[in-house]
C-alpha cells in the first residue's frame, strides 16, 4: 500500500497510525539540492537544518515543546518511535505542500524528495500542527501540556479538538508527519525549483 493510501485510510480512522512492516512506504521531504534523508533538528522544530534569524525567541519553546512530546511517549506510548530518535517525514506530497504553504521560509529554496523504504521499518503518522500549537506565544498549564501531547500521541488531527487561542477558536489544517525508524532511499529528486509555482 503506498503512503497516499496508507494515510487516506488513517486520516478516516480505518487503520492504526503506528506500523511496523516491511511492506513498503513511500514518504516525502524537503530537502537541500546535496542533502541526504532528514532528520528532525529538536532546537529548532524543523527538520530543514538551521534555524531561521528570527527563530531566536522561539528556540526554547521548540525545544520545551519537543522535550515534553517525548516525555509524555516515554510514560504512555513507549511502544511508539521517538522523535528524538526518527527520521521524520511527510506522510504525502499533500502534507509537504500544506507544510509549504504554513511554513515558506522552511522549505524555500528546497526540492520535495520522495522516499521508499526498504526492508522492515517502524513508522508512526501524527498531525504536526500539534507542534504549531504548541509553540505559540501562550502559557499552558502542565495538564494541558499533557492533554496535547496525548492527542498528539494517540493521532488526533488538530482540527477535531477544538482548539481554542487567545478566547477564539484556532483552527489549522492537518499536516501528517511521519516518524521514521528504518532505512530509506531517494526514488527520485526534481531538478527543478520546488519553491516556483506548479514545480514538485
Amino acid at each position: 500500500m503506498n503512503g497516499e493510501n496508507r494515510a487516506r485510510k488513517i486520516h478516516e480512522g480505518i487503520m492504526d497510525h503506528l506500523i511496523k512492516d516491511t511492506a513498503t512506504l513511500e514518504l516525502y521531504a524537503w530537502l537541500d539540492a546535496d542533502a541526504d534523508l532528514p532528520g528532525w533538528d529538536i532546537l529548532t522544530g524543523n527538520p530543514f537544518g538551521a534555524s531561521l534569524p528570527e527563530d531566536q525567541f522561539t528556540t526554547v519553546q521548540n525545544y520545551f515543546a519537543e522535550y515534553h512530546l517525548e516525555y509524555f511517549r516515554q510514560r504512555l506510548y513507549n511502544h511508539f518511535p521517538s522523535r528524538l530518535h526518527s527520521l521524520l517525514l511527510f506522510a504525502t506530497k499533500v502534507d509537504a505542500e500544506t507544510f509549504r504553504s504554513k511554513h515558506p521560509a522552511r522549505v524555500f529554496g528546497k526540492q520535495l524528495t520522495r522516499a521508499r523504504s526498504t526492508g522492515a521499518y517502524t513508522c508512526s503518522f501524527h498531525d504536526s500542527s500539534w507542534l504549531d500549537y504548541l509553540r505559540l506565544p501562550h502559557n499552558l498549564s502542565l495538564a494541558t501540556l499533557d492533554e496535547v501531547a496525548n492527542y498528539y500521541w494517540k493521532g488526533t488531527l488538530v482540527e477535531e479538538a477544538g482548539l481554542r487561542f487567545l478566547n477564539e477558536r484556532w483552527r489549522d489544517p492537518p499536516v501528517i508527519e511521519a516518524l521514521f525508524q528504518g532505512s530509506l532511499e531517494p526514488v527520485v529528486r526534481s531538478s527543478r525549483n520546488a519553491w516556483l509555482p506548479g514545480f514538485a
